[in-house]
């Protein structure tokens, strides 16, 4: 609110009250009670000259020819006549109205009283209506007044400043997108353009910050595919040297190479996990024949524990890369935890099925059934993992690919084991 408005409003309302009480206590409005002395002694030899006529009448009421009103009575207090019926027709009730009584002499002798109202008490009323109207007049005023800098002050400050409510409370939920709209006429104008100029910064420190989050992550994935190079090295000279070593060495040889595989596994997790938060795990779905994945699951067994194999003929729609990932973090995750015999079954769900279904099932002791729901999200292990490494994120993995591919993972305890079971859309 502007300092000058809020003087002016002062100011005015000071003057509205000085001017009042000046005019109520300067007497300008009150009437002033008249003086009708010559009329009166016109009005009084009048009478005394035709009281013989004027004295016969008996309560009679009669139009007034001056400019004020009257009765008159004879000596025994009778009424003769008067000019109105709400004057004074006594001399008792003529003397507590404070109105004029004279005598009416006829021959020296006093033969009756005119009683000259006195209009006092209707001057007065008529001075209080007055003084009431201009006091109604200066409160109704200064209300105008007053309704007109509400509205000012409603235009000027209440509606700018819930607009800058609205807008902190957008800022705050992270809308950063909507700009304040410009106002300078308003008593927040000259802040308008400085909030603005804030959420401008705000949105691009924001936008910075999730440039470097996204520098990071990039970074993580760039190490984890860096680090890969060296241990498929390391795998490559065990592979090697277990060839020409003694049987006492190639024990070392093979730790060593589960070591390995077991860096290699959990980079691989990293990778894929850095990339997927990255949304950069592509997906490109082709026509795979089921050979393809009979191929892809021996490849994946190295260690030469599948018992049963059985995948029934189809050409499904996936992507090969990844669906290649998804069946060697599952056999895997096998290897790790269970270390037993596995069985590879496959099934349609029913006759025209969109989906070829393969089950890979150990004989392991699986995986607490109040677990089971909680075992595909990020991070997450089964309680039996006990103290084996695992990042928590293969089966995450798995279960975002086939997603991806439109396809399905679900895990369960086979009473004889663990099974994963994908779900593969058939072309």
């Amino acid at each position: 609110m502007k300092l000058r408005f809020l003087l002016i409003y002062i100011a005015f309302v000071l003057a509205v009250g000085i001017a009042g009480c000046y005019v109520i206590a300067g007497g300008k409005l009150s009437e002033e009670i008249p003086v009708h002395t010559i009329e009166i002694n016109r009005l009084l030899v009048s009478l005394e000259e035709d009281w013989d006529s004027v004295s016969s009448y008996k309560d009679k009421p009669i139009e007034s020819d001056s400019s004020f009103d009257y009765s008159v009575i004879d000596t025994n207090g009778n009424v003769i006549l008067y000019t109105r019926d709400d004057i004074a027709k006594s001399i008792s009730s003529a003397t507590s109205d404070y109105d004029i009584i004279r005598d009416i002499e006829v021959d020296g002798k006093v033969s009756g009283y005119l009683i000259v109202h006195n209009p006092k008490a209707e001057l007065e009323k008529q001075t209080n209506m007055k003084i009431a109207l201009f006091v109604m007049s200066l409160i109704l005023l200064t209300v105008v007044v007053s309704v007109l800098y509400y509205v000012y002050l409603k235009r000027r400050v209440l509606d700018p400043f819930k607009k800058l409510k609205g807008f902190a409370v957008r800022v705050a939920g992270g809308n950063l997108d909507t700009p304040l709209a410009m106002d300078k006429g308003n008593v927040f104008g000259s802040f308008t353009e400085s909030f603005d100029i804030m959420r401008e910064e705000l949105k691009a420190s924001r936008e910075r910050e999730e440039k470097a989050v996204k520098s990071r992550k990039e970074l993580v994935a760039q190490l984890s595919h860096d680090i890969k190079t060296p241990v498929s090295s390391i795998k490559a000279m065990t592979d090697v040297m277990s060839l020409t070593a003694s049987e006492e060495d190639k024990v070392t040889i093979n730790a060593i190479n589960a070591k390995a595989d077991q860096i290699d596994s959990l980079i691989s997790n990293l990778f894929h996990a850095t990339l997927e938060e990255l949304e950069q795990l592509e997906v490109k779905p082709e026509d795979i024949n089921s050979t393809d994945i009979v191929q892809m699951i021996k490849d994946a067994d190295y260690q030469n524990k599948i018992e049963k194999l059985d995948i029934k003929d189809a050409v499904v729609f996936a992507d090969r890369l990844r669906l290649n990932q998804v069946l060697n973090n599952i056999i895997f995750n096998s290897y790790k935890y269970a270390d037993t015999g596995i069985n590879v079954t496959s099934r349609f769900e029913n006759a025209g099925s969109k989906y070829l279904f393969i089950e890979i099932a150990d004989k392991g002791p699986g995986v607490p059934e109040e677990e089971l729901e909680m075992i595909t999200q990020k991070f997450k292990r089964g309680s039996n993992a006990g103290n084996k490494d695992g990042s928590g994120l293969g089966l995450y993995i798995s279960d975002y690919l086939m997603n991806k591919m439109e396809g399905s993972l679900t895990v369960r305890n086979t009473g004889d084991g663990f099974a994963v079971e994908i779900g593969i859309k058939i072309s």
